[in-house]
């Protein structure tokens, strides 16, 4: 686009120089009217004509009255001769002045050396951008060994530290020595210590992996070098090695800095694996950078940092001591530093005094950095759109739902019959929910259309959880269970409804008896083999390691656990029938049922105490959709 857009400025100049051009030639002929020569004779007889001059066979006349004219004369006459044929006498021409100009240097040049030269600079000019063009192409082509490779230099940009990144304590104090061994490299040296050559980090999407490597660069206060593993490979065999020579020698050159690849599982994969063998591409590029990785002297300032959410497909020489010799694990955040990160993203915005960033952090268990970038970015936007000057608390509580499920499908009017359904569908996950002491809370029931979902039930578990028990499990199936029974008792019928939840109940009674080893009749064993075979970039299946017996047992195991908990759901709704009819007037009334709302109305049931409710340690969300 700049080189079309200096083509069109030249283009323009050199037309404004022609027209100039021809606007001087003839700046004195334009406006004047051309005349018969004895029309000029009859005007210098009678008086005329004030002063006439000649340009070769070219009359411009002069009138009285300040007009102009224009006439041609003979070609092998004077102006005293041609008017002289036509009965003028010498008195009257003696009146008139006349003036001979020869031919202007302008219209020499236009009228003789320009139809030559033209031509000429037409076709140098087309041959120089024929060799532009082909320059161009040549230089494309030598760039492809270049790396893509995007320098930022923290000195002259805002700069990212360790105070922008909330959470991730653990991760910021390993990171802390890479940053020490940047601005102080000679304090280890002398005492022996050699400089780590890389770090990977590791840590699902969202969770901040390219954000530290920014604060690690911004607290050394050094160059920063940001590639994509997939910027690595092109269409030519061996552009990606020359690509890593190319890389390393500009960090070389650079440094102190850094070098950070992100999505390193692009190119590092296990090696071994293609069909192409050594000419494999990507096994080229990654040989390329463990060789420039274990290349370094001792006394390189270049560290790299890596990131990937795939760890288990890298290349085990990858990751041996030598190349990255820290690997940093970045977890999901829990409520302290989803708090953290919460009051990161609220800075600069508008927030009302009655926002409560601990409820917010309470309610978005499970949500990584990006999750919560977005949720406080939509509840701006929830604000604006309702013209007001500040994010208020609804505005934070109905986006932490918007980016859980969807948003509101007001377009989605349910029928009378369809709303009353949604309502015992999701009051019947509600009471099992309630009566049930494995089963984690009810923060919130809704009717209200939101993304594929007619409704839903949000529960949020009371205390972190890394082990989950057999209990917890089968009160989640019950759960599970709760609106495909609702329904049944009900209206005697079920529907599409619960489709969802019989999916979620199916795959988790599966992993109970495969994964778990839960199951009393088969016992403490898993089944089915997952070893990793990769094959063409990753595993295409799982390999059976059990006969088909045993298939035939699984399947009636995975039977009964879900019978044993569409039983349960059964007996409870039964014996709540009452407050389930209750539940469903009031839903399709108010459309919405808040936690201590719901925990007031099922008070006189006497629910079974649940585990004392400490969301400050909250790490995980469960949602039972009605599709």
């Amino acid at each position: 686009m700049r080189r079309f857009l200096k083509n069109l400025a030249i283009a323009i100049f050199v037309f404004l120089v022609l027209a100039g051009i021809f606007s001087m030639t003839g700046s004195d002929e334009r406006g004047a009217a051309p005349v018969p020569l004895s029309k000029v004779a009859e005007q210098v007889t009678s008086g005329q004509v004030k002063r006439i001059e000649i340009r070769e066979n070219a009359l411009l006349i002069f009138l009285q009255d300040s007009s102009r004219e224009t006439a041609t004369k003979e070609s092998q006459s004077d102006i005293t001769e041609s008017l002289g044929r036509l009965n003028v006498t010498p008195e009257a021409l003696a009146r008139v002045e006349i003036e001979v100009k020869g031919a202007s240097a302008s219209t020499f040049i236009l009228g003789n050396i320009l139809p030559f030269l033209l031509p000429f600079l037409l076709i140098a000019g087309f041959i120089y951008f024929l060799m532009r063009q082909v320059s161009g192409t040549n230089n494309r082509a030598m760039s492809f060994g270049q790396s893509q490779a995007r320098l930022t230099d923290m000195a002259s940009q805002k700069k990212v530290t360790f105070a922008d990144v909330a959470g991730v304590a653990e991760a910021k104090e390993e990171l802390k020595e890479v940053v020490e061994f940047l601005r102080y490299p000679q304090k280890f040296l002398n005492i022996g210590a050699r400089i780590p050559k890389g770090a990977l980090l590791l840590g699902p999407p969202g969770c901040g992996k390219t954000l530290l490597a920014r604060a690690v660069a911004g607290e050394a206060n050094v160059p920063f070098f940001h590639m994509s593993g997939s910027e690595f490979v092109e269409m030519f065999v061996g552009v990606g090695a020359a690509r890593t020579r190319d890389l390393f020698r500009r960090a070389k050159k650079n440094a102190p800095c850094i070098v950070f690849i992100d999505e390193i599982d692009a190119v590092g994969r296990q090696r071994g694996a293609g069909l192409g063998g050594s000419h494999d591409e990507r096994e080229q590029t990654l040989n390329q950078i463990l060789v420039e990785m274990d290349g370094f002297e001792t006394d390189t300032n270049v560290i790299v940092i890596a990131a990937t959410n795939r760890p288990d497909v890298l290349d085990p020489a990858l990751l041996r001591p030598g190349r990255f010799d820290r690997q940093v694990i970045i977890d999901q955040p829990d409520i302290k530093d989803r708090q953290a990160i919460l009051e990161v993203h609220m800075r600069g915005k508008p927030t009302a005094k009655n926002v409560n960033v601990r409820l917010v952090a309470e309610r978005t268990p499970g949500f990584s950095g990006a999750d919560l970038s977005n949720l406080v970015n939509e509840a701006a936007i929830l604000a604006a759109r309702r013209n007001k000057k500040q994010v208020d608390q609804s505005e934070f509580i109905e986006a932490i739902e918007k980016v859980m499920l969807g948003p509101e499908r007001k377009s989605r009017v349910l029928s009378m019959r369809e709303k009353e359904i949604a309502a015992y569908h999701e009051g019947g996950h509600a009471l099992v929910a309630a009566m049930l002491p494995h089963a984690d809370p009810v923060h919130k029931i809704s009717i209200i259309s939101r993304g594929r979902a007619a409704g839903y039930t949000l529960k949020l578990p009371v205390e972190d959880k890394h082990l989950h028990s057999r209990n917890e499990f089968l009160a989640d199936l019950a759960v599970a269970m709760g609106g495909y029974v609702a329904e049944q008792q009900v209206f005697g019928d079920i529907t599409t409804g619960a489709s969802n939840d019989l999916q979620v109940a199916s795959n988790l009674a599966r992993k109970l008896v495969m994964d778990y080893g839960m199951s009393k009749k088969l016992g403490p064993i898993t089944f089915g083999d997952r070893h990793e075979m990769i094959f063409l970039g990753k595993e295409i299946g799982e390999q059976r390691n059990y006969s088909e017996k045993i298939a035939t047992k699984i399947d009636e195991e995975i039977a009964v656990l879900l019978s044993a908990a569409n039983k349960t759901a059964s007996i409870i709704l039964r014996k709540c029938r009452a407050k389930l009819d209750e539940l469903a007037i009031l839903l399709q009334k108010q459309e919405t049922i808040e936690q201590e709302e719901f925990a007031s109305f099922v008070a006189p049931l006497d629910p079974p105490a649940k585990a004392l409710q400490r969301q400050d340690t909250l790490s995980a969300a469960a949602v039972a959709p009605a599709a």
